[in-house]
């Protein structure tokens, strides 16, 4: 009877929700203890624990963001260390345990199964475990091409095998929408890809890989199987449209804003310029690899990238922010207001007011969450509240772009951008449901009220 009790204990406090928040917990831990050990400094002088958190969690969370160059800083050691964080955050570390279950031959049990559909945001349990199976040959197949032809790429500036290990760590770090790099020790630490602004092809094989990681495996499943079923879900097509045109939109005001602009586009040719600017439209939505100085962009290009950041990636992808879906239910609610419409309508399929109400309170939560952060960084940090903002909307929308401010910050400034991180990758819904009690249907409704809007 006691042990009967105390399983129903268990099953209450481990909630899907829960295991997610200590899973994620668990592994940053452990991945801060590898990074805190003196075998992954390039120098052998070991990283305080506060800098190898900082850095565990930003690539377990696939942010980032770096207070230490990771290519002039950390060992061979370090490397495959953050490689391997951001491979399992990016995947999700339930898909990892997935795939060792599925080697092993071992059964998913519903309450695994909950987690998955929890971890991927999917509608319902039918077919998650199948949909894992395609999220992991998916992910290996797509970070293995781009793996050969940023090695192929590299293979011209660097040794065969280096090349090879350069263009893994890139592929995988873009796929995943981490946007770390090692170039550190090639181009000088901090450099990213911006060596690279004049070689479309590096830029255009690094847009596919965050675009792909960003629209999520659920997407990339319905286009892989269209050809047989000749149709895609509405979520699909919802996260197909409004990716493509954040991706149009971004790149035209980003061109038309930086054109004239001598530290980024002046000097570039036509081509470059296009590709440069469609670089930083998708990379700002979550990827975090930039071939442009971010320092440099006019304030108002740093602001578009605010918003863009803030709206993110999509539902079950590799990115981050309020994700692309609640923008557009969000639009289309206000599209429906005016228009005086009682529903919200895409592709000729209405939208329930739950969903509606869901989009509106993660919009305000995490809108409520920068602001937070971003008036605690202005007390810990002397600099000008635009970089401040961005940085705490990189940091929640597990974007990875900086204005400089990352490796000169406080170390309260350090812990409260890594706590940021882990909001930003988990989701306020979640950590939310995650800390509250189990809810219980109420009994009885209040009388409804009326007030003034506006």
């Amino acid at each position: 009877m006691q042990t009967i009790q105390n399983k129903k204990i268990l099953r209450y406090l481990l909630t899907p929700p829960k295991i997610l928040v200590i899973g994620f917990a668990l592994i940053i831990f452990i991945g801060a203890i590898l990074l805190s050990l003196p075998i992954a400094s390039s120098t052998g002088e070991a990283l305080s624990f506060i800098d190898a958190l900082f850095m565990s969690t930003s690539a377990t969370c696939v942010t980032g963001l770096a207070v230490i160059d990771p290519g002039t800083e950390l060992s061979l050691f370090g490397e495959i260390v953050i490689l391997s964080l951001f491979q399992i955050g990016g995947l999700g570390f339930t898909t990892m345990a997935t795939l060792i279950a599925l080697v092993f031959n071992k059964r998913i049990s519903i309450k695994e199964r909950l987690v998955l559909q929890q971890a991927m945001n999917h509608g319902s349990m039918e077919g998650i475990v199948r949909l894992m199976r395609k999220v992991i040959v998916y992910s290996l197949t797509i970070e293995f091409v781009g793996a050969v032809l940023l090695a192929i790429r590299f293979s011209v500036d660097m040794p065969v095998m280096k090349a090879m290990y350069y263009g893994l760590f890139h592929s995988i770090s873009s796929f995943t929408n981490v946007g770390l790099d090692i170039l550190g020790t090639i181009h000088g630490p901090y450099s990213s890809f911006n060596p690279y602004v004049n070689d479309p092809f590096v830029s255009i094989v690094i847009i596919l890989l965050i675009f792909l990681g960003g629209i999520g495996f659920i997407v990339i499943s319905d286009l892989l199987g269209f050809r047989k079923s000749r149709k895609l879900s509405l979520h699909s097509k919802v996260v197909l449209s409004v990716s493509l045109v954040l991706v149009v939109v971004g790149t035209i005001v980003i061109y038309i804003f930086e054109f004239t602009n001598v530290h980024t586009l002046q000097s570039l040719n036509q081509l470059d310029r296009i590709v440069a600017s469609t670089m930083q439209s998708v990379t700002a939505r979550s990827g975090g690899i930039t071939t442009l100085d971010v320092p440099m962009l006019r304030q108002s290009t740093q602001f578009f990238m605010i918003i863009l950041m803030f709206i993110g990636a999509a539902p079950g992808s590799t990115g981050g922010g309020i994700k692309v879906t609640t923008f557009a239910v969000l639009i289309g609610a206000v599209i429906a207001m005016a228009r005086g419409k009682d529903d919200v309508v895409f592709f000729r399929n209405r939208i329930s007011k739950d969903v509606v109400y869901k989009a509106i309170t993660l919009t305000l939560l995490s809108f409520l969450l920068i602001i937070a952060f971003t008036m605690i960084l202005s007390v810990t940090e002397d600099r000008q509240f635009l970089t401040l903002l961005f940085e705490v909307t990189s940091a929640f929308g597990t974007c990875g772009l900086s204005m400089g401010l990352t490796p000169e910050l406080s170390s309260i400034g350090r812990v409260t951008i890594t706590f940021l991180m882990f909001l930003g990758r988990l989701g306020p819904l979640t950590l939310a449901y995650a800390l509250t009690p189990k809810p219980q249907k109420e009994s009885f409704r209040y009388p409804e009220g009326k007030i003034t809007i506006g």
